[in-house]
């Protein structure tokens, strides 16, 4: 039978998510689909017959449904990115390869038959959002963003549109903050000179995938004015950094408080996102009830 553990947003608030991950184990020997994102962590694993709860929760998260963000795209793209990577990986079972395509056509279906979509915002544009709210001159102020990723470079393609000129990229894999940095006029620094960026910094983007603090207290003086976002979990920055009188510290759940005040979703749209999620379940078992009888 196909099984899956979910640590996500749902249940659990960020800290908590936090300690469940750090306790987490998984045996790599076994095929399965890792999907890993701003809010949860997901595993799906087995043969066999898929039960509903599984497909249900699935098709939900593909459906932007089970979002912090209700409707936000990128997590669409996070599932095929984990399925293609369990592919690369594994021979999976035909029920965990049946399981994720009709996911993802779920998503597809969702996106382009509902309007569930179009007021939804992502954690990039919300940071963008709470930038412009600062009223901070970026033509001014020195932007240091930790962690090269979709998330950081949709956040980098903002700052570049607004004629920002000191923004400075860092990332373990230098090269790759190489390249957006040539593609964005920005500059790219080596991870180990990260202490210098942030002395220098003015506002800070973080958001690596590292399993430990990448910004630990003794990093930041406590005397220095300094807006932080905290795009990572687990989390990048030292939650006691938040404490000094002149920082600004805004994690995943500050950027969620803020999205939902703004966020409005009309409730037909979600109902007939849960139609599709009804009318693909039905889609997908009769495939599982037919397979059992060939077999």
């Amino acid at each position: 039978m196909v099984q899956s553990r979910f640590i996500n947003n749902s249940a659990y608030d960020l800290k908590e998510r936090e300690t469940l991950f750090k306790e987490f184990s998984l045996d790599k020997s076994v095929a399965h689909v890792l999907l890993s994102t701003c809010n949860r962590v997901e595993v799906y694993w087995g043969e066999g017959a898929v039960p509903e709860e599984v497909a249900h929760h699935l098709f939900r998260v593909a459906a932007g449904l089970e979002s912090s963000l209700l409707g936000e795209r990128a997590i669409q793209g996070q599932i095929k990115q984990a399925y293609a990577q369990a592919q690369e990986n594994y021979r999976l079972s035909p029920g965990l390869n049946r399981l994720f395509q009709s996911a993802m056509h779920v998503g597809k279906r969702v996106r382009t038959e509902t309007k569930i979509a179009e007021g939804a915002v992502s954690h990039s544009q919300v940071t963008v959002d709470i930038l412009k709210q600062l009223s901070i001159d970026l033509n001014q102020k020195i932007i240091c963003i930790i962690g090269m990723n979709k998330l950081t470079e949709d956040i980098l393609k903002y700052l570049s549109s607004r004629g920002a000129t000191n923004v400075f990229l860092s990332n373990r894999n230098f090269e790759k903050a190489e390249q957006l940095a040539l593609e964005y006029c920005a500059s790219a620094v080596n991870f180990d000179k990260k202490q210098a960026l942030l002395d220098l910094a003015d506002v800070v983007i973080s958001a690596t995938s590292a399993p430990h603090l990448i910004v630990k207290e003794k990093d930041v003086a406590k005397d220095k004015e300094l807006v932080i976002f905290d795009l990572a979990f687990p989390r990048d920055v030292a939650e006691e950094i938040g404490n000094y009188p002149l920082v600004k510290l805004y994690n995943l759940e500050d950027i969620e408080r803020f999205a939902k005040r703004n966020l409005s979703v009309r409730t037909n749209e979600v109902q007939r996102a849960e139609e599709i999620i009804e009318e693909e379940l039905a889609k997908f078992y009769q495939w599982q009830n037919m397979r059992a009888m060939c077999q």
